[in-house]
């Protein structure tokens, strides 16, 4: 009797520890607990700036016509033209549009047989807040969310009436912005579907998770061939200042392994921040002129060795590329304009001339 006790209080005993172990075991802080923080108020402010179609998180101000196209011409016109026509560098964003679009909110030229030959930005848009939002966060390219308030309004305006959506004289603002909707020429032109919209609803791909006998592992992952990998000089010295950093560094062989997180991961190497005037390259990738300009390359512009190229032996070339890098110009290159850049100190434009003239290496 007391042995049979004996035996089933230890099985009992051994049963009772191994589950407490395993509690702990489950219950153990996760390796990633400690990794980053909760981010502050302000920071999440910063970042959290979208306009939605209600309108909600639109900030107060007003701009008139008249202001966008002055912001227009200074800071827009070079990559989308004096009247958003431009094909040069990008789509444009006006034309296709007209005011019976306009009456009855769907554009004709987006209608199947249609020969109208590209689709315009005004075309295709719904909302007046997207491109509002859009402004407001990624625009100018060579220096995104530099815009105030006012000009944003303003620069949205004159788009606007470049369409004829508002007149001339308009000053759009946080208190009319919804009856411009109204006049949206494309307003009735998005497609409702019903998966996307709502989180209990079934979603447009269907398939079942192996769970048993899978298959091996496989990677997936881009790459560029090796005669391909710089065509446009070194990706990872042409991010902008705004959004995340994706950029390879292609002066180096390509990874053998996937880049991104985990133990096996190759780790991503971020080009660092500009130290004042002494670094080029990164003051070149701090103000986005790697965007358009390769370093031997053309991309949007010429790219800087050809720049140094043609200029070779002009008398006084350093105070000459200062003044063009600061103030722009047209016509050097071709018909693309060179926007002015007056973000750089006269210091800073003649750094980077300095460094063009010696040959851009």
């Amino acid at each position: 009797m007391f042995k049979c006790f004996e035996a089933v209080s230890f099985r009992s005993a051994l049963l009772i520890c191994l589950t407490a172990v395993a509690g702990h075991s489950f219950a153990q802080t996760p390796p990633w607990h400690d990794l980053g923080r909760n981010a502050t108020r302000a920071e999440v402010q910063a970042w959290d700036i979208d306009v939605r179609p209600d309108f909600k998180g639109l900030p107060k101000g007003a701009g008139s016509v008249a202001l966008g196209e002055r912001v227009w011409e200074a800071q827009c016109a070079s990559c989308h033209g004096s009247f958003g026509e431009s094909n040069e560098v990008f789509t444009p964003v006006v034309g296709g549009t007209t005011k019976a679009d306009i009456e009855r909110g769907r554009v004709k030229n987006l209608e199947p047989g249609s020969i109208f030959p590209q689709k315009t930005t005004l075309m295709k848009v719904a909302t007046v807040s997207t491109l509002w939002d859009y402004i407001n966060r990624a625009m100018p390219w060579n220096a995104p969310k530099s815009l105030k308030t006012d000009e944003v309004y303003g620069v949205l305006a004159y788009i606007l009436s470049l369409a004829h959506v508002v007149p001339d004289d308009f000053t759009l603002s946080d208190q009319n912005i919804a009856e411009v909707q109204k006049r949206m020429p494309n307003r009735n032109g998005m497609v409702f579907y019903e998966p996307l919209w709502k989180a209990e609803g079934k979603g447009d791909v269907k398939n079942v998770a192996c769970m048993k006998d899978c298959p091996v592992e496989t990677t997936i992952r881009s790459f560029l061939p090796d005669f391909a990998r710089d065509a446009h000089g070194n990706i990872q010295e042409q991010n902008r200042v705004i959004g995340p950093v994706r950029g390879a560094d292609t002066t180096q062989p390509a990874p053998t392994a996937p880049v991104g997180s985990g133990p096996k991961a190759t780790p991503v190497v971020v080009a660092a921040a500009r130290p004042a005037g002494i670094d080029v390259k990164a003051l070149l990738a701090a103000n986005s002129c790697t965007a358009c300009h390769g370093m031997a390359q053309k991309i949007v512009g010429p790219g800087f060795t050809e720049i140094a190229l043609k200029h070779k032996g002009q008398e006084r070339l350093e105070a000459y590329l200062a003044v063009k890098i600061r103030e722009g110009g047209v016509g050097v290159f071709g018909a693309v304009p060179m926007p002015a850049q007056p973000q750089l100190s006269a210091a800073e434009a003649a750094t980077i001339a300095k460094w063009i003239a010696a040959g851009a290496k």
